[in-house]
């Protein structure tokens, strides 16, 4: 069994962009720049989005945090992201989810211009993903394929179960897995709440993303001899032994599955710092201007 290291794939390409901007200012091009838009005080997203500020200066990246109260209306988020979209020195931005319930996610997404829409949340962004044109492919999943290829994990006619059909990883990372290239190539079941015989399909699976938010949902007897097991869930539960008082725990029972893996991602350590750093990547995309 080999432990999928997120942590130190996620450094080795944060010293990648940040000699390839060092280069750029050098050349004296433009400093790429971040925002991100952060409304109320949610733990998880003061968290991430405090990862994203530290990730921008390890990149050399130029990094704003706009912050806004819980109640902050609609009509003001929106102003703020088109003033986000019209200012020339931002070269992506990202606006932190989830929201407060009285605001559209929705609507926000979709009047985010998809040129900067470094999340890759974006309809045009997610329609291109999908037929396979150049985009900005949402975080997660990019960090996945990333992850998949940087360990050399043959993907090509593997079959693999997705657990989880969100648009922000089951389904993205599906379309990413079947698609033609490597990573990707594979044979894709995606299983949710309503799959009949969850634990019989992926017994047959060769690879198991498990995106479900559901922790331990995957169990020893799920999984076969060599799988190879991408661990995406990062739910917070009670704990007595660490200082906060809870601790993040996967979708997949690591104590028992893991020793019948060939490959498996921790939780934390796996998924999580490839989801910040393929936000990065997104945004020396943005700045290069190679989306349009």
């Amino acid at each position: 069994m080999e432990l999928i290291d997120g942590k130190k794939v996620s450094g080795d390409i944060k010293k990648e962009i940040a000699a390839e901007v060092a280069e750029m200012m050098a050349a004296g091009k433009k400093q790429p720049h971040l925002a991100a838009v952060l409304v109320g005080h949610d733990g998880g997203s003061e968290t991430y989005v405090a990862a994203k500020v530290k990730a921008c200066e390890e990149c050399g990246f130029k990094s704003t945090l706009i912050r806004f109260e819980a109640d902050v209306t609609e009509a003001e988020l929106l102003a703020t992201v088109d003033k986000l979209n019209n200012d020339a020195d931002i070269d992506g931005f990202i606006v932190q989810l989830p929201l407060p319930k009285h605001i559209s996610e929705q609507k926000v997404i979709e009047a985010i211009d998809y040129r900067k829409d470094v999340d890759g949340f974006h309809p045009i962004n997610v329609g291109r993903m999908s037929i396979g044109l150049p985009c900005f492919v949402s975080a997660t999943p990019a960090g996945i394929l990333e992850l998949l290829g940087r360990y050399g994990i043959d993907t090509k006619g593997a079959n693999c179960v997705v657990l989880g059909r969100s648009n922000i990883v089951g389904k993205p990372v599906a379309s990413l897995m079947m698609q033609k290239g490597n990573p990707g190539n594979a044979t894709v079941t995606v299983c949710h709440s309503a799959t009949k015989n969850i634990k019989e399909i992926c017994r047959e699976a060769d690879i198991i993303i498990a995106a479900l938010g559901s922790p331990e949902f995957v169990t020893e007897d799920m999984v076969k001899e060599g799988a190879v097991i991408i661990d995406v869930g990062t739910t917070r539960v009670p704990s007595t032994v660490t200082k906060s008082g809870w601790k993040l725990k996967g979708d997949v029972d690591f104590e028992h599955v893991a020793p019948k893996c060939s490959y498996i991602t921790p939780v934390p350590g796996g998924v999580g710092p490839m989801t910040i750093v393929s936000l990065m990547k997104n945004t020396l995309l943005a700045a290069k201007k190679v989306i349009y």
